[in-house]
């Protein structure tokens, strides 16, 4: 079992433990969708921690979408419950990169590439992308490298 996954589960007994009905939902619902992940496809397989850690980016994505939701739709209750669990699946992710550092990879990833013009922006985006996986949303990266691409 990968690290990660030990670490989710051990983290869910101390929740329940704790009574911390917020942590116990979403390490639940984690493991529950690791554990669709797992078994979806043709054959089981155990995740590494590299395919949790993009189970865990893709859920806490959808927490800030809903959240994001729920706040247009005047329900802030709801729209703060989504965001506590999108709170609690970050601890289980890589640290985000800076606005700084993201800009920086993408003028190494342009300049690696010899990208001129928007036209290019596939060409860096095939580039920058395993640099920054798990660092950054795609479409955060794609709004950069667009933003770079256009002042070139």
């Amino acid at each position: 079992m990968s690290e990660l996954k030990q670490r989710l589960r051990a983290d869910l007994t101390a929740a329940m433990k704790a009574r911390d009905e917020v942590r116990t939902r979403t390490l639940r619902m984690a493991l529950t969708e690791i554990s669709k992940e797992e078994v979806s496809g043709e054959t089981a397989r155990e995740l590494d921690d590299a395919e949790i850690e993009r189970v865990l980016a893709r859920e806490a994505k959808r927490r800030r979408e809903a959240a994001q939701a729920f706040g247009d739709a005047g329900r802030p209750d709801q729209a703060s419950a989504e965001l506590a669990e999108g709170e609690v699946l970050a601890d289980y992710l890589p640290a985000q990169l800076a606005d700084s550092e993201l800009a920086e990879l993408v003028s190494g990833a342009i300049a690696e590439v010899g990208a001129t013009g928007p036209a290019a922006m596939g060409q860096v985006m095939k580039a920058v992308t395993p640099k920054v996986a798990g660092r950054a949303e795609g479409a955060r990266v794609a709004a950069e490298v667009r933003r770079q691409l256009a002042a070139s």
